[in-house]
């Protein structure tokens, strides 16, 4: 059997670089909320500037790379797809449509029957 190790480098810069983006992200939330009474525009800068600056230091860090990495790779896969013409689209969004309409009836014929069937026949509670 084959074995596939993930190496992962956590150096202790890059746990240091993450813990100081989560300080910034919780030291700009405080700013928020201790800066009430200069106004929203200096509560809402303090918490913008927090994290933005938190999210330049993840970016920094080897996970930030990383996902930055598997958001390109996400996107350039996104352009391999093949998208349908808009008149398959179309026509598939009716397929659709006309199933569910088809297994709504359906469902609705087999409960009102099987209601029919137990509650008029068989217990005879309705009359």
């Amino acid at each position: 059997m084959a074995t596939s190790e993930v190496q992962t480098v956590n150096t202790s810069a890059d746990k240091a670089k993450l813990a100081a983006a989560v300080a910034l992200l919780l030291g700009g939330f405080v700013a928020f909320y201790l800066l009430s009474a200069q106004g929203p525009l200096v509560q809402w800068g303090a918490l913008i500037a927090a994290t933005a600056a938190a999210v330049v230091v993840f970016g920094v860090s080897e996970s930030g790379k990383q996902l930055l990495a598997f958001g390109r790779d996400a996107w350039r896969e996104t352009k391999k797809v093949v998208w349908p013409a808009r008149k398959e689209a179309i026509q598939m969004t009716a397929y659709v449509f006309a199933f569910v309409f088809v297994m709504a009836l359906f469902l609705w014929l087999t409960d009102k029957t099987l209601e029919w069937l137990f509650y008029d026949l068989i217990l005879g509670w309705r009359k």
